[in-house]
This record gives C-alpha cells, sequence and structure tokens, in this order.
C-alpha cells in the first residue's frame, strides 16, 4: 500500500477543488480508480501519473518521488512500446508479485527519468522498443543502479545472445506468464521480497 502517494494525490486534488468524479473524467477513468489510488489499494502506472501531474498542475517528478515511497515495497518497471501486451503483462506482475510497486512505460525515456529518482528493483524490457534498443535502456538503467535486476522480454529468442553482454540476468520469450514470472523472481541477481502466494 502507498500510503504517500494517496495523501498526496488527495490532497492536490482538493488544493484543485476537485471531487473524485471530476478527476475522473478529466482522467477518463471511472470512479472507482480513483478512489483505490487514494485509498493506496492500487499506483498509477507512468503515463497515469504523467496524465496526473498535467491535469493537477504539479511536476511530474512529484508524483513520481511520492509513487516510490511504498513501505520498502519492491520496485518494478516493465518497459514494452506494444500498449495492449504492456497492460496484460502488468496485470500478470500485479497477481505475482502483490506487494510491488509497478509502473509501466512504452517509451524508454520516461523509464529512464522514473529510474533517476526511484529505486528500480526489477526491470522487464522489450528488446525492440521502435527506433530505441532494450539492450541500450538496460545499460543506463545498470550506470543509475548497478543493483537493478533486468530481464528481457523478447518473442525473438535469438537476441539471447546479445542480451548476456549487457549486464541482464534474465531472458523471457513473450508472452509473459504467471508461471515464467515466478521462475525468474527465484534466480535474481538481487532477490527482493515477493510477497502474497507462490500456488
Amino acid at each position: 500500500m502507498n500510503t504517500l502517494f494517496a495523501e498526496t494525490l488527495r490532497n492536490l486534488r482538493a488544493k484543485k477543488g476537485l471531487s473524485q468524479n471530476q478527476l475522473a473524467s478529466l482522467m477518463f477513468v471511472n470512479d472507482s480508480t480513483i478512489s483505490k489510488w487514494e485509498n493506496g489499494i492500487h499506483l498509477p502506472d507512468a503515463a497515469m501519473i504523467a496524465r496526473l501531474a498535467k491535469v493537477l498542475d504539479v511536476d511530474i517528478g512529484t508524483l513520481f518521488s511520492t509513487a516510490s515511497e511504498s513501505d520498502e515495497s519492491p520496485q518494478i518497471i516493465m518497459v514494452e512500446d506494444n500498449k495492449p501486451i504492456l497492460n496484460y503483462s502488468l496485470q500478470i506482475l500485479e497477481k505475482v508479485v502483490p506487494n510491488a510497486m509497478i509502473a509501466g512505460f512504452n517509451k524508454p525515456k520516461m523509464a529512464v527519468e522514473y529510474a533517476k529518482v526511484n529505486r528500480v528493483d526489477l526491470a522487464l524490457l522489450d528488446i525492440e522498443l521502435g527506433t530505441a534498443s532494450g539492450l541500450d535502456l538496460c545499460r543506463s538503467l545498470l550506470e543509475i543502479n548497478p543493483c537493478t535486476n533486468v530481464v528481457y522480454l523478447t518473442a525473438y529468442p535469438d537476441y539471447s545472445l546479445d542480451a548476456w553482454d549487457t549486464g541482464a540476468c534474465g531472458f523471457m520469450v513473450k508472452p509473459l506468464t504467471t508461471e515464467g514470472i515466478r521462475k525468474q523472481l527465484k534466480i535474481l541477481r538481487f532477490p527482493f521480497p515477493i510477497g502474497g502466494s507462490d500456488a
């Protein structure tokens, strides 16, 4: 549960004079989504945090930094340029690692900016990110924090040899599965508490 982000969001919304319903309309989400964010039940993904910053007229870094204060919960990011795959994979991650703070990005630059102000314990990276490379993104993330576990996701197993040269600690072929994630979490270079059930 992220109480700091929840409290910050409630205060910012009140300061703007918005009801939960009004904020939901501006964010194009349901009232229940805002309620879950403000009660610390769920954390919005990076794209939603960026939109919240615009709607509430606050610095995006403020929201990112409060999102990272997660009662010692592990911080997981996923970078995937295919939005449907990203959304599906984030649901899988939330199921497998229920105590984690999970953020999804479809642009490498946003992931790097997030990593500069947040401790990232695990980064799941697509290797092909449009014109960008997940291999280069891995190197950037490890420059920021050498203790970040990086696991590559791809539909092309042929990339695996190149992937190992970047300092990554894992490689998974898409689509993401609960079994695949659980297996990978057991062999991370820098383990962290997973929470939830292995069932």
